[in-house]
């Protein structure tokens, strides 16, 4: 076989291998050219119950680091409504796609004697790291419908890691030194899903287009669903409103 032969085989198998399409790797929300997105709002409608103050007085070196008394994060709206620490997530919709856990771990805090954040959402299999900031020990207890229960003791400045491998919303998390300490962890096998902040708002972006059911939890509220319908690269707004119970 002669050498210009030789020179365009070789042009036309790399014209194929570049024009074949590529299998998209199974793990987060990949970035696509036709993802969609629901975003909004969650509210809180009607007088917020007032907060109430924790007595840290069992340990002094959990009180010391409040100046002014730390408060109970059940229910927090501001005066707009805005409510925080809501989870909102698909529920279903996705069929039986699959998604890697990141390699990135989620991180909540023992510090100040509480858990920062109070409500986190994490994925199946995704490490999880426990990070003790407080001068004093800690155990931290998830106590799991679907996953498997721990209990570790953890010293001032140190850290573990740990996983769930099953979805679910929510998971309560105790520490039986401090009873004040309580907190959620979310599990879910997939990657839309957010925790509102401050102003409420959540974005689930990257979405397939499809029909979907949306799910908003709060730990004291309950729960309120929606259906949405979303075409490639639309964006669609929906607010959930929850009232005292």
């Amino acid at each position: 076989m002669n050498s210009k032969k030789l020179v365009l085989i070789f042009a036309l198998t790399l014209a194929v291998c570049i024009s074949a399409p590529r299998a998209v790797r199974a793990g987060g929300a990949s970035p696509t050219t036709t993802g969609a997105t629901v975003r909004g709002s969650v509210r809180f409608e009607g007088k917020a119950p007032a907060a109430k103050a924790i007595s840290m007085a069992a340990d002094p070196s959990c009180a010391k680091q409040h100046p002014s008394p730390a408060m109970a994060q059940e229910v927090m709206a501001d005066a707009k409504g805005d409510l925080q620490n809501v989870i909102v997530f698909v529920s279903e919709g996705l069929g039986d796609r699959t998604f890697e856990a990141p390699s990135q771990p989620a991180v909540v805090e023992q510090k100040g004697c509480l858990y920062e954040p109070h409500v986190l959402a994490v994925r199946a299999n995704q490490t999880l790291e426990v990070v003790n900031d407080d001068p004093t020990s800690h155990n931290i207890h998830p106590v799991p419908a679907n996953n498997r229960e721990w209990n570790k003791a953890e010293p001032p400045g140190t850290k573990l890691d740990e996983a769930f491998a099953r979805e679910e919303i929510a998971i309560p998390v105790k520490c039986n030194v401090h009873p004040w300490m309580r907190g959620y962890i979310a599990v879910f096998k997939h990657p839309y899903f957010a925790v509102t902040g401050k102003d409420g708002g959540f974005d689930l972006s990257n979405l397939p287009a499809g029909t979907y059911t949306i799910k908003a939890w709060h730990e004291k509220l309950g729960t309120s669903t929606q259906t949405v319908t979303i075409g490639a690269n639309e964006t669609k707004e929906i607010t959930f409103v929850f009232k005292s119970m």
